[in-house]
């Protein structure tokens, strides 16, 4: 788990491609400081587990379905990404509740003086995504300004900027997102009670009023 709050912009020192995947090694002081084999660390808000640890830098496998999903399948060697240790029980959730599952990609459209990005999402992503909800952006916890069919905005402040990937991203640059896990919940329960509704089901009581015992 993680609560999107970049520690430092780490650089890939070496990127090895395998049969069903990848092996990246990455600097990055702060985040090995005091990581271990079996460790989780977001590489671009990707949750991947630590195979070792060398030198203030740490190499990871990236499976096939992992570089498919998100955009470490571009990523190569001399590049910066957003490095976060996985959250230790009772630290402080500066951002949100981010898992390091990322949902997709989106892709950047336009970056104003004044912070304002704005990104192009597909429709299957945007529905999750509301005005002045939580969004993860390479690994970045962000409020989202505004939210359309297939896009949405957020405001980034200059210390954002300079110290995530955010800084340096061009129109049609791919990003990692992660969209809000609540909002996915609460769309497959609702869909499981619509579901219940259409057949004839009590809401209370289940299915026809049978014994499944899902209450709301």
């Amino acid at each position: 788990m993680f609560t999107g709050i970049v520690e430092e912009l780490g650089t890939v020192t070496a990127a090895e491609p395998l049969a069903d995947g990848s092996r990246l090694t990455v600097a990055g002081p702060v985040v090995t400081s005091d990581a271990g084999h079996g460790d989780s660390i977001a590489v671009n808000g990707v949750c991947l587990t630590v195979v070792d640890v060398l030198d203030a830098a740490f190499t990871v496998d990236v499976v096939a379905e992992t570089l498919r999903r998100s955009s470490l399948k571009h990523v190569g060697v001399g590049d910066r990404v957003n490095l976060e240790r996985a959250m230790a029980l009772g630290d402080r959730l500066g951002g949100h509740i981010v898992q390091g599952h990322v949902d997709g990609t989106a892709v950047l459209r336009s970056a104003e003086a004044d912070g304002l990005t704005r990104f192009d999402l597909p429709a299957r992503l945007s529905r999750y995504v509301v005005e002045k909800g939580s969004i993860t952006v390479d690994g970045v916890s962000l409020t989202v300004v505004e939210a359309g069919d297939e896009s949405f905005s957020v405001a980034l402040i200059p210390t954002t900027k300079e110290l995530t990937t955010l800084g340096f991203r061009a129109p049609g640059d791919e990003v990692n997102i992660e969209v809000d896990v609540l909002a996915k919940h609460v769309e497959r329960l609702a869909q499981a009670q619509l579901a219940d509704l259409g057949r004839g089901a009590s809401p209370l009581s289940g299915d026809n009023g049978g014994s499944r015992g899902r209450t709301w």
